[in-house]
């Protein structure tokens, strides 16, 4: 319709820029992008300088993605009207959304000579401290860049014209960057420093920070002290006391004989002083009747650890640390943030001491009498807060592991009967809120999984079942979803994680931070349609974060929040080197590739369409970023079970596994793109058609197959290390299933051939029996784990392209051979080589496609939900969810076989076309 009216109005008026442009975006909308941005090319060589024109070809640019040709539209248009305001700050936030800091330097002081106005002047600097942050060479920053900057600001300050605080913010940040904190302390403490306003102690805090910086820790130490006094419950002042106070100590600071003791005020130098300091703050506390604060508890608390890693006798004086804690959860148990607050100082306590202190903890838990089971309840939400954070600890502290397998039994029991009478405090809930009780029922999911993993004979559908019913009453608890991902995802069921993933509603950059739970397993379980949504879906947030970014620079040039901009580019550089980001492009063009080419449209069509250059590897391997989110999943297992606590190691582990499985799938990547690329010609290649390239090729594959042997050699290597993640931790990557199925090493050989042809074509076809492609491929047959099954469709889809390259080289040579009537030897050797190509793999997929339907028909008859109730002792209750659970894992499996067969059909279909 909009189309069609901008038809109307040019038939009127054929030189309407604006219509046209209009029109241009109805076609690049409804993906006509070629006629788009032809008739956008019209109006943009004409210079338009009418700003509804403009605004149009800037939007349909930013549509297309090609914001430096609005640079170009607005550079004309400051030349055709040099005195325009708008025009020139247009062309500023235009070279803002591609980086060119240079020009936009230059564009602020164009603008500020016409309007001389603070903020152009200052939007110049800005761009000058970008020059600098981005500049490759760190002494042209130190030495040019800001320092230039500097002396722009300090031209303005000596004329008095600082206005904002965006323009202090901004020279106090030139001066940090130079390492100018004395400088930058004078200007926070000055006449300037009155203008920084927008923030809660502002001025106090850039004052810390540079005191810190310049080891200032008298200063330090005094200005946390009159922090504290104003505010006895913030966390970071405590811990630079503390950081100060023993700086001084081990400087053995003394004050001095005349005078304060710094700019600050009074300094605490001794343990002495610290203690008496502690004492005044939780007196102040026992004062009030009401409304305590955490903060001094909690601090006397972190000075008894400090003074104890210094074997300070003064610890003894701040009291037991069991004693103390316990004082606290009277005061704070009621408070669901007492666990946090209490877990991190459980290593105060010794492990004989753990019994007692749950014990005494419990005492101050308010429960009614025992019920028939034995088990006493709470009345109210505040005592079953209470109960839970016993119970938390307790598992924190390592005594529900140390249970045998009846103990934990009991103690699943327990929990669920606690978490069943928990649910009538919250039935007023509203959908979106949780229920009281819901940490029960994640603990007790948590008890299953131990006795899973520790004995190997509790069948997991009955965690299933148990979070599938915590989830019906707390339907948006994220810990149910996550951890319900991920046991479907460990059990092989793909299906329900969509849904679940789904409705988890993940935001922004949680797609980086959690996504990897999800596409970790979606193709390798066999949902082919699900993994490529779930690509589509990260990549989608991936690609808009290229151009929100851009926006939210220009937001903060227009709004003065200059100290944001730097943090936006560096947000920017992370997500675009994120890791996730590279695993989902290079799995998402291999799905692609695998169910498409050669099926809907030629392996070179495909590879073109996704612009793959095998010769150039796009990932900057160097400057990678995890951002994974490892900790996403709660936990309260103890620090000293190494094999349960996530620790460094283990993201060390997992991020060198993912980048090895990234290497190994970015390389068959590149090798199947070099396999498209080939080409034959049936007559032997003059000099000159070598040296145009024929002969580059086969040295670019001989390139990457030896980098794809080398990565395998070393990915063999690494995965004899054998390291165990916690369950709640990092998820194993599919390299150590890929190299075990055998898989990889026959995806090797398959890509070897086409070298090996090119090699052997001079010398003729003698030895191109001894390659053995499918006697490895045949190997893959004997597994029937669905991971297993989607390699042996990958190398299936990887053997069929290099087939197809071989019979594009053998058909003229025997035609060539027929021809010229060959010995009968080699003219044998043709027929072998027929043979070895087609009916070998021909009969290979047909017995794979036997065996999945054979599978299907048998998952069909088991019954997966009824066949898991059997010898169970449940309620009816707990056997509907636990059912629903395990009807979702069948449905699931068959999906997956279903869709696995699916692809091997067609490919068996494509592979009868094969000829020679």
């Amino acid at each position: 319709m909009a189309i069609q009216q901008a038809d109307k109005l040019l038939k009127k008026h054929k030189d309407l820029h604006c219509a046209k442009v209009l029109k241009a975006i109805g076609l690049q909308r409804t993906a006509k992008q070629d006629e788009a941005f032809t008739l956008a090319q019209e109006v943009a060589v004409l210079e338009p300088t009418d700003d509804n024109s403009l605004q149009a070809l800037t939007i349909l640019y930013r549509e297309m993605h090609r914001p430096e040709l609005v640079t170009k539209l607005y550079e004309a248009a400051v030349r055709k009207v040099p005195t325009s305001e708008e025009y020139h700050s247009h062309l500023f936030m235009a070279y803002a959304r591609v980086g060119e800091y240079k020009k936009m330097q230059q564009a602020g002081m164009a603008l500020y000579k016409i309007v001389p106005k603070n903020p152009y002047y200052f939007w110049s600097v800005m761009s000058l401290v970008m020059q600098a942050i981005s500049a490759q060479d760190e002494k042209l920053s130190q030495t040019m860049f800001l320092p230039l900057a500097e002396r722009m600001v300090e031209k303005m300050v000596k004329e008095e014209k600082i206005e904002a605080e965006a323009e202090v913010q901004l020279y106090f940040m030139i001066l940090e960057r130079l390492g100018k904190y004395v400088e930058a302390l004078e200007v926070v403490q000055g006449p300037l420093g009155e203008k920084l306003t927008s923030e809660l102690q502002s001025r106090e805090n850039k004052c810390m920070m540079l005191y810190r910086r310049l080891e200032r820790w008298a200063e330090c130490n005094a200005l946390s002290c009159k922090l504290l006094l104003k505010n006895p419950d913030d966390w970071q002042f405590y811990l630079l006391y503390f950081d100060s106070l023993f700086h001084l100590i081990d400087q053995s600071w003394t004050p001095p004989q005349e005078g304060t003791h710094s700019a600050e005020g009074e300094v605490h130098a001794s343990i002495s002083q610290a203690l008496s300091f502690m004492e005044d703050r939780i007196a102040t506390e026992e004062a009030k009747e009401s409304k305590h604060l955490r903060g001094p508890y909690l601090a006397r608390l972190e000075l008894i650890r400090r003074l104890r890693e210094r074997s300070c006798p003064e610890a003894q004086q701040l009291g037991e640390p069991l004693e103390l804690m316990f004082q606290f959860f009277v005061k704070f148990g009621d408070k669901p943030c007492c666990i946090t607050d209490l877990k991190i100082f459980l290593d105060l306590l010794t492990p004989d001491q753990h019994v007692q202190f749950i014990n005494r903890l419990m005492e101050a838990v308010p429960l009614g009498a025992p019920g028939e089971d034995g088990v006493a309840f709470p009345g109210d939400t505040r005592a079953l807060q209470r109960h839970l954070c016993v119970t938390q600890l307790s598992r924190s502290l390592g005594q529900q592991h140390a249970l045998n397998t009846q103990g934990k039994l009991g103690l699943i029991k327990e929990l669920k009967a606690h978490y069943r009478h928990g649910l009538q405090f919250g039935k007023s809930c509203l959908k979106t809120e949780l229920q009281f009780s819901d940490m029960y029922c994640l603990m007790a999911a948590h008890v299953y999984i131990d006795l899973w993993l520790e004995t190997g004979e509790l069948a997991p559908h009955l965690h299933l079942g148990l979070l599938e019913e915590g989830l019906s009453h707390s339907s948006s608890n994220a810990q149910f979803k996550l951890l319900l991902l991920l046991l479907y995802c460990r059990l092989g069921a793909f299906e329900p994680v969509v849904d679940l993933y789904s409705s988890l509603d993940a935001k922004h950059v949680q797609h980086d931070t959690i996504g990897y739970l999800l596409t970790r397993y979606a193709e390798s379980l066999g949902q082919f349609a699900a993994a490529s949504q779930s690509c589509n879906f990260s990549l989608r947030f991936f690609h808009s974060n290229q151009k929100d970014t851009s926006e939210y620079v220009i937001q903060a040039y227009k709004y003065g929040a200059f100290e944001k901009i730097p943090e936006f580019i560096a947000f920017r550089n992370r997500l675009d080197h994120s890791l996730h980001f590279a695993q989902v492009r290079t799995e998402r063009m291999l799905l692609d590739l695998f169910l498409e080419a050669d099926i809907s449209s030629p392996l070179e069509e495909s590879v073109k369409s996704m612009s793959l250059c095998p010769e150039e590897d796009d990932i900057l391997w160097d400057s990678l970023r995890d951002n994974r989110d490892l900790t996403v999943l709660v936990s309260w297992n103890p620090k000293d079970r190494y094999d349960e606590q996530l620790n460094e190691e283990h993201k060390q582990h997992s991020l060198e596994d993912d980048t090895l499985w990234l290497r190994l799938r970015s390389l068959t990547l590149r090798l199947i793109g070099c396999v498209s690329a080939l080409t034959h010609h049936t007559s032997r290649n003059s000099e000159k058609t070598t040296e145009n390239g024929v002969a580059a090729k086969p040295s670019s594959l001989r390139s990457l197959l030896s980098q794809l042997e080398n990565t395998l050699n070393q990915a063999t290597q690494f995965t004899e290390k054998q390291l165990q993640y916690p369950f709640v931790g990092p998820v194993p990557s599919r390299l150590a299933q890929a190299l075990s199925s055998g898989c990889c090493q026959c995806q090797l050989s398959s890509l070897q051939l086409p070298l090996h042809l090119q090699e052997l074509e001079a010398a003729g076809l003698g030895l191109l029996l001894h390659t053995s492609l499918f006697k490895d491929s045949q190997s893959t047959t004997q597994h029937f784990l669905l991971e297993n099954l989607v390699y042996f469709a990958e190398t299936v889809c990887i053997v069929l392209w290099v087939s197809n390259y071989c019979g594009s080289v053998l058909r003229p040579l025997k035609s060539s051979l027929q021809k010229k009537k060959k010995k009968k030897k080699e003219a044998s050797t043709v027929t072998v080589v027929t043979a070895l190509i087609s009916p070998d793999l021909q009969s290979l997929l047909n017995q794979a496609l036997e065996h999945i339907k054979s599978q299907e028909i048998s998952l069909t008859a088991l019954k997966l939900g009824a066949l898991s109730l059997e010898g169970q002792t449940q309620s009816e209750a707990e056997e509907t969810f636990t059912k629903t659970a395990m009807d979702k894992v069948q449905s699931s499996y068959l999906r997956s076989l279903q869709e696995i067969g699916e692809l091997l059909k067609k490919r068996a279909d494509t592979l009868k076309s094969l000829k020679i």
